[in-house]
Protein backbone atom coordinates (compact mmCIF):
# COMPACT_ATOMS: atom_id res chain seq x y z
CA UNK A 1 0.00 0.00 0.00
CA UNK A 2 1.30 3.44 -0.96
CA UNK A 3 1.75 6.07 1.74
CA UNK A 4 -1.13 8.16 0.40
CA UNK A 5 -3.38 5.09 0.47
CA UNK A 6 -2.51 4.51 4.13
CA UNK A 7 -3.36 8.15 4.85
CA UNK A 8 -6.68 7.83 3.03
CA UNK A 9 -7.47 4.65 4.92
CA UNK A 10 -6.79 6.37 8.25
CA UNK A 11 -9.42 9.02 7.44
CA UNK A 12 -12.24 6.55 6.81
CA UNK A 13 -11.14 3.91 9.35
CA UNK A 14 -9.21 5.14 12.41
CA UNK A 15 -10.65 8.67 12.27
CA UNK A 16 -14.03 7.75 10.86
CA UNK A 17 -15.98 9.08 13.85
CA UNK A 18 -13.95 12.21 14.58
CA UNK A 19 -13.15 13.32 11.01
CA UNK A 20 -14.90 11.49 8.18
CA UNK A 21 -18.39 11.28 9.73
CA UNK A 22 -18.27 14.95 10.77
CA UNK A 23 -17.08 15.94 7.30
CA UNK A 24 -20.04 14.13 5.72
CA UNK A 25 -22.43 15.48 8.34
CA UNK A 26 -21.44 19.10 7.68
CA UNK A 27 -21.81 18.71 3.92
CA UNK A 28 -25.28 17.18 4.28
CA UNK A 29 -26.63 19.45 7.02
CA UNK A 30 -25.56 22.69 5.35
CA UNK A 31 -26.12 21.43 1.77
CA UNK A 32 -22.62 22.40 0.70
CA UNK A 33 -22.31 20.33 -2.49
CA UNK A 34 -24.80 19.68 -5.28
CA UNK A 35 -24.75 17.68 -8.49
CA UNK A 36 -22.80 19.42 -11.21
CA UNK A 37 -20.67 21.58 -8.90
CA UNK A 38 -17.10 22.31 -9.85
CA UNK A 39 -15.26 23.14 -6.64
CA UNK A 40 -11.90 24.84 -6.22
CA UNK A 41 -10.38 23.22 -3.13
CA UNK A 42 -8.09 25.94 -1.81
CA UNK A 43 -4.88 24.70 -0.22
CA UNK A 44 -2.69 26.96 1.91
CA UNK A 45 -0.25 24.19 2.77
CA UNK A 46 -1.39 23.74 6.36
CA UNK A 47 -2.86 20.67 8.01
CA UNK A 48 -6.48 21.86 7.71
CA UNK A 49 -6.58 22.48 3.97
CA UNK A 50 -4.49 19.38 3.17
CA UNK A 51 -6.88 17.17 5.14
CA UNK A 52 -9.82 18.89 3.45
CA UNK A 53 -8.32 18.05 0.06
CA UNK A 54 -8.00 14.36 1.00
CA UNK A 55 -11.57 14.29 2.32
CA UNK A 56 -12.84 15.84 -0.91
CA UNK A 57 -11.00 13.20 -2.90
CA UNK A 58 -12.56 10.46 -0.79
CA UNK A 59 -15.99 12.02 -1.15
CA UNK A 60 -15.69 11.94 -4.93
CA UNK A 61 -14.98 8.21 -4.74
CA UNK A 62 -17.96 7.29 -2.59
CA UNK A 63 -20.61 9.97 -3.00
CA UNK A 64 -23.68 9.65 -5.21
CA UNK A 65 -23.39 13.41 -5.82
CA UNK A 66 -21.38 14.00 -8.97
CA UNK A 67 -19.06 16.98 -8.80
CA UNK A 68 -15.65 18.06 -10.08
CA UNK A 69 -12.68 19.50 -8.21
CA UNK A 70 -9.63 21.63 -8.82
CA UNK A 71 -6.94 21.73 -6.13
CA UNK A 72 -5.59 25.27 -6.02
CA UNK A 73 -2.53 26.62 -4.26
CA UNK A 74 -2.08 30.37 -4.42
CA UNK A 75 1.48 31.50 -3.70
CA UNK A 76 1.20 35.00 -2.22
CA UNK A 77 4.96 35.23 -1.90
CA UNK A 78 6.05 32.19 0.12
CA UNK A 79 9.74 31.63 0.67
CA UNK A 80 11.23 28.79 -1.36
CA UNK A 81 11.23 26.38 1.61
CA UNK A 82 7.50 26.77 2.28
CA UNK A 83 6.60 26.54 -1.39
CA UNK A 84 8.63 23.36 -1.84
CA UNK A 85 7.12 21.80 1.28
CA UNK A 86 3.64 22.34 -0.15
CA UNK A 87 4.69 20.73 -3.44
CA UNK A 88 6.31 17.78 -1.66
CA UNK A 89 3.30 17.19 0.60
CA UNK A 90 0.90 17.36 -2.33
CA UNK A 91 2.97 14.71 -4.11
CA UNK A 92 3.10 12.54 -0.97
CA UNK A 93 -0.66 12.81 -0.50
CA UNK A 94 -1.41 12.31 -4.22
CA UNK A 95 -3.17 15.68 -4.53
CA UNK A 96 -2.96 17.11 -8.09
CA UNK A 97 -2.40 20.76 -7.20
CA UNK A 98 -2.31 23.77 -9.50
CA UNK A 99 -0.11 26.61 -8.25
CA UNK A 100 -0.58 30.21 -9.28
CA UNK A 101 1.38 33.23 -8.10
CA UNK A 102 0.37 36.60 -6.69
CA UNK A 103 2.20 39.47 -5.03
CA UNK A 104 0.01 39.82 -1.96
CA UNK A 105 2.84 39.76 0.59
CA UNK A 106 4.60 42.57 -1.28
CA UNK A 107 1.45 44.69 -1.20
CA UNK A 108 0.59 43.98 2.43
CA UNK A 109 4.16 44.74 3.54
CA UNK A 110 3.51 48.44 2.91
CA UNK A 111 0.33 48.54 5.03
CA UNK A 112 0.60 49.63 8.65
CA UNK A 113 -2.96 49.01 9.82
CA UNK A 114 -4.84 45.69 9.65
CA UNK A 115 -2.38 43.92 7.31
CA UNK A 116 -3.77 40.49 8.22
CA UNK A 117 -7.32 41.55 7.37
CA UNK A 118 -6.18 43.01 4.04
CA UNK A 119 -4.13 39.89 3.27
CA UNK A 120 -7.10 37.58 3.93
CA UNK A 121 -9.41 39.70 1.76
CA UNK A 122 -6.94 39.81 -1.10
CA UNK A 123 -6.19 36.10 -0.93
CA UNK A 124 -9.88 35.27 -1.15
CA UNK A 125 -10.34 37.61 -4.10
CA UNK A 126 -7.46 36.01 -6.00
CA UNK A 127 -8.86 32.53 -5.27
CA UNK A 128 -12.34 33.47 -6.46
CA UNK A 129 -10.95 35.00 -9.65
CA UNK A 130 -8.71 32.07 -10.58
CA UNK A 131 -11.36 29.50 -9.64
CA UNK A 132 -13.89 31.24 -11.87
CA UNK A 133 -11.40 31.23 -14.74
CA UNK A 134 -11.20 27.45 -14.34
CA UNK A 135 -14.97 27.15 -14.59
CA UNK A 136 -15.59 26.57 -10.87
CA UNK A 137 -18.75 27.77 -9.15
CA UNK A 138 -17.50 27.25 -5.58
CA UNK A 139 -14.33 27.59 -3.53
CA UNK A 140 -13.76 25.39 -0.47
CA UNK A 141 -11.79 26.69 2.50
CA UNK A 142 -10.40 24.64 5.39
CA UNK A 143 -11.85 26.51 8.38
CA UNK A 144 -12.83 24.10 11.15
CA UNK A 145 -14.94 23.89 14.34
CA UNK A 146 -12.37 25.73 16.48
CA UNK A 147 -12.03 28.54 13.94
CA UNK A 148 -15.78 29.05 14.17
CA UNK A 149 -16.13 29.31 17.94
CA UNK A 150 -12.99 31.45 18.22
CA UNK A 151 -14.48 33.82 15.66
CA UNK A 152 -17.72 34.06 17.67
CA UNK A 153 -15.81 34.99 20.83
CA UNK A 154 -13.50 37.45 19.07
CA UNK A 155 -16.48 39.21 17.53
CA UNK A 156 -18.19 39.55 20.91
CA UNK A 157 -15.14 40.59 22.91
CA UNK A 158 -13.33 42.80 20.39
CA UNK A 159 -15.86 43.88 17.75
CA UNK A 160 -18.90 44.29 20.04
CA UNK A 161 -21.15 42.18 17.83
CA UNK A 162 -22.36 38.62 17.65
CA UNK A 163 -21.04 37.30 14.36
CA UNK A 164 -20.30 33.82 13.12
CA UNK A 165 -18.26 32.14 10.42
CA UNK A 166 -20.91 30.80 8.05
CA UNK A 167 -20.71 27.27 6.57
CA UNK A 168 -21.39 28.73 3.13
CA UNK A 169 -21.67 32.19 1.57
CA UNK A 170 -22.61 33.73 -1.76
CA UNK A 171 -19.79 35.89 -3.10
CA UNK A 172 -20.70 39.57 -3.23
CA UNK A 173 -18.01 40.41 -5.81
CA UNK A 174 -17.98 37.36 -8.07
CA UNK A 175 -21.39 36.59 -9.49
CA UNK A 176 -22.45 32.96 -9.34
CA UNK A 177 -19.65 31.98 -6.96
CA UNK A 178 -20.02 30.49 -3.48
CA UNK A 179 -17.67 29.82 -0.59
CA UNK A 180 -18.11 26.58 1.35
CA UNK A 181 -16.44 25.27 4.53
CA UNK A 182 -16.60 21.43 4.51
CA UNK A 183 -14.48 21.15 7.70
CA UNK A 184 -17.05 23.10 9.73
CA UNK A 185 -17.73 20.36 12.27
CA UNK A 186 -14.23 18.92 12.60
CA UNK A 187 -12.21 19.79 15.70
CA UNK A 188 -8.63 20.99 15.40
CA UNK A 189 -7.39 18.47 17.96
CA UNK A 190 -8.57 15.64 15.70
CA UNK A 191 -6.85 17.17 12.68
CA UNK A 192 -3.62 17.36 14.68
CA UNK A 193 -4.08 13.74 15.82
CA UNK A 194 -4.52 12.62 12.20
CA UNK A 195 -1.43 14.55 11.13
CA UNK A 196 0.72 13.07 13.89
CA UNK A 197 -0.58 9.54 13.38
CA UNK A 198 0.50 9.69 9.74
CA UNK A 199 3.81 11.45 10.63
CA UNK A 200 3.06 14.40 8.37
CA UNK A 201 4.75 17.81 8.52
CA UNK A 202 2.80 20.77 7.17
CA UNK A 203 3.56 24.46 7.23
CA UNK A 204 1.79 26.19 10.10
CA UNK A 205 2.14 29.82 9.17
CA UNK A 206 3.50 30.86 5.79
CA UNK A 207 3.28 34.59 6.35
CA UNK A 208 6.59 36.25 5.52
CA UNK A 209 6.39 38.24 8.76
CA UNK A 210 5.85 35.28 11.07
CA UNK A 211 7.95 32.54 9.53
CA UNK A 212 9.31 31.47 12.91
CA UNK A 213 6.13 29.41 13.37
CA UNK A 214 6.46 27.38 10.17
CA UNK A 215 6.30 23.94 11.79
CA UNK A 216 4.60 24.78 15.08
CA UNK A 217 1.13 23.55 16.09
CA UNK A 218 0.92 26.24 18.74
CA UNK A 219 -0.02 29.75 17.70
CA UNK A 220 1.73 32.94 18.67
CA UNK A 221 0.40 35.96 20.50
CA UNK A 222 -2.58 36.66 18.23
CA UNK A 223 -6.15 37.37 19.30
CA UNK A 224 -7.15 33.97 17.92
CA UNK A 225 -4.56 32.29 20.14
CA UNK A 226 -5.95 34.29 23.04
CA UNK A 227 -9.37 32.79 22.30
CA UNK A 228 -7.86 29.29 22.13
CA UNK A 229 -6.36 29.80 25.57
CA UNK A 230 -9.62 31.20 26.95
CA UNK A 231 -11.67 28.27 25.65
CA UNK A 232 -9.12 25.81 27.04
CA UNK A 233 -9.41 27.46 30.46
CA UNK A 234 -13.22 27.51 30.38
CA UNK A 235 -13.26 23.86 29.33
CA UNK A 236 -11.59 22.93 32.61
CA UNK A 237 -14.77 23.93 34.42
CA UNK A 238 -17.16 22.73 31.70
CA UNK A 239 -15.92 20.17 29.14
CA UNK A 240 -18.87 21.02 26.88
CA UNK A 241 -18.13 24.75 26.67
CA UNK A 242 -17.01 24.73 23.02
CA UNK A 243 -19.92 22.51 21.96
CA UNK A 244 -22.32 24.87 23.74
CA UNK A 245 -20.89 27.87 21.86
CA UNK A 246 -21.33 25.97 18.58
CA UNK A 247 -24.91 25.00 19.39
CA UNK A 248 -25.80 28.50 20.60
CA UNK A 249 -25.38 30.03 17.14
CA UNK A 250 -27.82 27.43 15.81
CA UNK A 251 -30.32 28.25 18.54
CA UNK A 252 -30.62 32.04 18.90
CA UNK A 253 -33.77 33.18 20.75
CA UNK A 254 -34.82 36.32 18.87
CA UNK A 255 -37.34 37.21 21.59
CA UNK A 256 -34.44 38.03 23.91
CA UNK A 257 -32.30 40.02 21.46
CA UNK A 258 -32.03 43.76 22.15
CA UNK A 259 -31.04 44.67 18.62
CA UNK A 260 -29.85 43.21 15.36
CA UNK A 261 -28.93 44.33 11.86
CA UNK A 262 -29.86 42.82 8.52
CA UNK A 263 -27.93 44.26 5.64
CA UNK A 264 -27.77 48.00 6.24
CA UNK A 265 -30.95 48.06 8.32
CA UNK A 266 -30.82 48.13 12.11
CA UNK A 267 -33.66 46.78 14.23
CA UNK A 268 -34.55 47.07 17.90
CA UNK A 269 -36.80 45.06 20.16
CA UNK A 270 -38.65 48.35 20.68
CA UNK A 271 -39.82 48.30 17.04
CA UNK A 272 -42.57 45.84 17.92
CA UNK A 273 -42.58 46.04 21.70
CA UNK A 274 -46.03 47.65 21.99
CA UNK A 275 -47.62 45.55 19.27
CA UNK A 276 -50.35 43.30 20.67
CA UNK A 277 -49.68 39.60 20.13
Amino acid sequence: MEKYEEIERSIIKKYRKSIWSKFISGIKEYELIQDGDKIAVCISGGKDSMLMAKCMQQLQKYSEIKFETEYLVMDPGYNTINRQRIIDNAKLLNIPIKIFDSQIFEIVASVDETPCYLCARMRRGYLYRYAKELGCNKIALGHHFDDLIETVLMSMLYAAEIKTMMPKLHSTNFEGMELIRPMYKIREEDIIAWKRYNELQFIKCACRFTENCVLDDNGGGSKRQEMKDLIKKLRQGNPSIDTNIFRSIHNINLETIIGYKQGKERHSFLDNYNVQT
